[in-house]
């Protein structure tokens, strides 16, 4: 006989995904139909020529059978890309940094 015999605990009247804390009874989520087929692809360019920023941006997504397409461009002031690019620059270093740290011990030593 074992030291500590397993016990089963009485089973409930209805299972937790039907009944929420209340007792009032929750409505099964319907699954949202989705076809075959879909894909997104967006795409933006950010240049600077001549002291302004130019924006170009382009979303295309098929779902559910349907194609939609947005696309716009617009002007900014020139500050606006060096903006970015530091933004970005910092960002590659800030995510960069952590493995940087782990690799640091395979560096020579001075």
């Amino acid at each position: 006989m074992p030291k500590y015999p397993l016990t089963v605990a009485a089973k409930r009247g209805t299972a937790l995904r039907d009944r929420d804390r209340d007792g009032d009874a929750v409505a099964p989520v319907a699954p949202v139909p989705t076809g075959f087929l879909s894909f997104r692809y967006s795409s933006t360019v950010v240049s600077s020529q001549g002291g302004r920023t130019h924006v170009k941006a382009r979303r295309v997504a098929f779902e559910d059978g349907t194609l939609s397409n947005e696309s716009f461009e617009g002007e900014l002031d020139g500050r606006a890309h060096e903006d970015a690019v530091r933004r970005a620059q910092q960002q590659v270093l800030e995510d960069a940094a952590p493995l940087l740290r782990v690799l640091r011990w395979m560096l020579p030593m001075r």
